[in-house]
Order: C-alpha cells, then sequence, then structure tokens
C-alpha cells in the first residue's frame, strides 16, 4: 500500500523481453540495503515487486518485472531508457499518511486533454477511461501516475486538476503534455462505497 507522495524521480536504465512480459532495471536514489527483493515500489504508480537490486558506484539500481496485465492496462508498456518515472517505496505502519490511501492497482489509462501554465500552477484537465469515471468526485482524491491528487472539477468523463510548482519539481509531471496517457486509480473508498451500494441490487 502506498500514499500517493512520490519520494524518488527514478529513471529507466533498460528494459528487456522475458517469457512473462518484460525487466526493466531502474535507477534510484535509495538505499537499496534498506528493503529487501521482494518488497513492493510504486513506478508510475503501478505496484511491482522488486526482483533485484544493488547499490553500485554508478548509481543504485533495482529490477521490477511486469506481466503481460500490467503491459495491456497501464502506461509500462510505453516505458523507454533514459525516461523518468515517479517512485514511492511501500508504506509503513506509523508512517504519515501525507496523501491518501492507494493500492498501486491501476483503473485505466486517463489522457491528457488540456493543460494550462499559470505563474503559480499548473492546470490538466483529462479523460476519464469510462470504466472508472463514476469513481471521480469533485474534491476527492486520485492516484494519477502514482502521485495523490485533488480532483478540482468533474463534467461527464472530464476531470481536472491543479499541481503546484513543488509537485512539478519532484515528480515527472512537468513533463506531461496533451496527448499523454496517465495511470490512473480511483480512490479506494469510492470502489468500495460504489460496491456495497450495489451488492443489494444483486442479490
Amino acid at each position: 500500500m502506498f500514499t500517493g507522495i512520490v519520494t524518488d524521480l527514478g529513471e529507466i536504465l533498460a528494459i528487456e523481453d522475458i517469457p512473462a512480459g518484460k525487466r526493466t532495471r531502474i535507477r534510484t536514489t535509495y538505499d537499496t540495503d534498506t528493503f529487501d527483493i521482494g518488497a513492493s515500489i510504486s513506478c508510475t504508480g503501478v505496484c511491482h515487486t522488486v526482483t533485484q537490486k544493488a547499490n553500485a558506484a554508478g548509481g543504485n539500481w533495482f529490477a521490477v518485472e511486469s506481466a503481460a496485465e500490467t503491459l495491456a492496462l497501464t502506461t509500462v508498456s510505453e516505458w523507454r531508457a533514459g525516461q523518468k518515472i515517479n517512485l514511492e517505496r511501500s508504506l509503513t505502519m506509523g508512517a504519515e499518511l501525507g496523501g491518501h490511501l492507494v493500492l498501486g492497482h491501476v483503473d485505466g489509462i486517463a489522457n491528457v486533454v488540456k493543460r494550462e501554465d499559470h505563474p503559480d500552477s499548473v492546470f490538466f484537465q483529462f479523460e476519464a477511461p469510462r470504466e472508472a469515471a463514476p469513481f471521480i468526485a469533485k474534491k476527492g482524491s486520485i492516484a494519477l501516475d502514482g502521485t495523490s491528487l485533488t480532483i478540482n472539477e468533474v463534467d461527464g468523463m472530464f476531470f481536472s486538476v491543479f499541481l503546484i510548482p513543488h509537485t512539478l519539481e519532484v515528480t515527472t509531471w512537468s513533463e506531461r503534455n496533451v496527448g499523454d496517457g496517465i495511470n490512473l486509480e480511483v480512490d479506494m473508498m469510492a470502489r468500495y462505497a460504489a460496491r456495497l451500494a450495489e451488492f443489494p441490487k444483486t442479490g
């Protein structure tokens, strides 16, 4: 489980095809001695399991493997060597919850349809995937590329957020533009509330 507070900007060093999908090596500032093989790390909002790691003179790194379903449902299939990605280590008990509870289970890909740069913020508007749209509410929380954000406005399939300069500085959002696909995870509480409301109708 994660919080949507990005703690490192990783860099993709190499990608290789494997029978299960793809293996990606990612440079990080994390001390890899502080987590184990099998640890969970959110990579652009997608929960991945660490399969290899090392602290090295040329830069610390870890490797993850992405299965076919992950490649089909997220933007991981578009990763390229040299690309920066948002990273977050898994939440530890007792840690400060600065964002909201995020599972790293992507619900779909949202598309950037508008970007407006202002002196003190950047406005982004997205088109949500149809199956996720009902769970997106004004002033609610959403995870986009692993970043916990507050929804500004909602209009049908479209929703918007404002990003402050700090967020732009410590994440990949400064590089996002119209036409980009974004990993979207709806608020876990909204998903369960909808299921509870639906259950009596299904018997």
